[in-house]
């Protein structure tokens, strides 16, 4: 599948003056000479990289056109970033996430600022495959169990080990932990060769979003963003989080948008029971 970065003489980036007038017009700004003067000074300011998919054609794959690039290109733009100590947006199988390396504190530190987020709220982490939950969490679960539940729309949180950045949610022995059903961010995992901290790309305790304009106000403070379009589940529900950190037990800790189906798995397939916190 190709993907298109519009904008740049190379077809590597689309920068945020253009999308800024679009916006701009798309909202009624009056005329495109004044929408061309707003998005202008608007560029004065913005640095970010916006980085879109480019959608397949109704006949199959894209065929490669001036402006458009691969994947290839998009992963190792979004993954420097992240190795320079950014924070970019990126698309996962659920809503739209603000993602950093987990092993850098100073970016953790950028991600809270961002989102004005509450600093003794945790940070899920992102891998790429099922055997790195094993480098980052102490599993108490069989490896056939993960592997029913991920990649997919569910939060597994263990007890950390100690590889795990301390400065990472330091407030807790725990650590949620997510392989999203989204091959860009499992391929940006891998690439970086290290976990990513991800949470939604909203200001804390506002809607979760599922489009990049939904979070246009964020965009000054990014790197980079990845535009893979709409997010077909509208649900905003995020995924389900269920703490299996203690041997036989699960806790749902939130229920997000794939409840059902795990307790399904985790009460009639492996026997785990419900932690209901009774003494």
């Amino acid at each position: 599948m190709k993907w298109h970065i519009g904008g740049c003489r190379f077809g590597f980036m689309k920068s945020v003056c253009n999308i800024a007038v679009e916006l701009l017009k798309s909202r009624g700004a009056h005329g495109s000479a004044a929408a061309q003067l707003l998005g202008g000074e608007m560029c004065k300011e913005l640095k970010t990289k916006v980085l879109r998919f480019l959608p397949p054609t109704s006949n199959g794959p894209s065929v490669h056109q001036e402006g458009q690039t691969d994947g290839a290109e998009i992963l190792t733009c979004t993954a420097n970033a992240l190795k320079e100590g950014q924070v970019v947006a990126v698309p996962t199988d659920t809503i739209y996430g603000l993602a950093c390396l987990a092993q850098n504190s100073g970016a953790i530190r950028k991600t809270y600022d961002i989102k004005g987020r509450n600093g003794h709220k945790p940070l899920a982490i992102c891998v790429g495959e099922i055997q790195d939950i094993y480098k980052y969490c102490k599993v108490t679960v069989k490896t056939p169990l993960l592997g029913d539940l991920l990649p997919g729309p569910v939060t597994l949180v263990f007890e950390r080990s100690e590889v795990l950045n301390k400065d990472l949610n330091p407030f807790t022995s725990l650590v949620g932990v997510r392989i999203p059903d989204h091959t860009f961010l499992r391929r940006l995992c891998q690439m970086c060769g290290e976990p990513l901290a991800l949470t939604s790309a909203n200001i804390s305790s506002h809607t979760s979003t599922v489009a990049v304009h939904e979070f246009q106000e964020l965009w000054p403070k990014l790197a980079v963003v990845v535009d893979g379009g709409p997010i077909g589940d509208e649900s905003r529900l995020g995924s389900t989080v269920v703490d299996l950190s203690v041997l036989g037990k699960y806790r749902i800790i939130r229920p997000g948008c794939a409840l059902s189906s795990t307790v399904d798995v985790l009460e009639h397939k492996y026997g785990l029971s419900e932690d209901l916190g009774e003494a």
